[in-house]
């Protein structure tokens, strides 16, 4: 448990957006090769409109919630999509047809 967290209580979900200096990449270029991007710590992320950088314990906890929102909604997005009308006799088998197989009225 982190310190002020009180046993129960959820952890704030912190809306992040790119650095507007490394654009989220995390680096600059210098005159001769990649650095570390200053006004963001090297994360690529800044918290929305105030641009303040995070503590690095903080910064990943609420990555962590970002990725996991990502996750949910990549998967909702490869879910099954339900078909409607009669593209719906297509997609779905209703084992009528002989043998058992998809019967679509063909």
């Amino acid at each position: 448990m982190h310190k002020g967290q009180a046993p129960g209580y959820k952890r704030e979900r912190i809306e992040l957006e790119p650095c507007s200096v490394c654009r989220g990449k995390a680096v600059v270029m210098g005159l001769f090769y990649e650095l570390v991007c200053t006004e963001c710590n090297g994360s690529g992320w800044v918290v929305r409109d105030s641009k303040l950088v995070l503590s690095l314990d903080e910064l990943v906890t609420q990555l962590s919630f970002k990725l996991q929102q990502t996750e949910r909604e990549i998967a909702a997005l490869k879910g099954p999509t339900k078909a409607v009308g009669p593209q719906r006799q297509y997609e779905q088998s209703n084992r009528l047809g002989a043998g058992g197989i998809n019967y679509t009225g063909d």
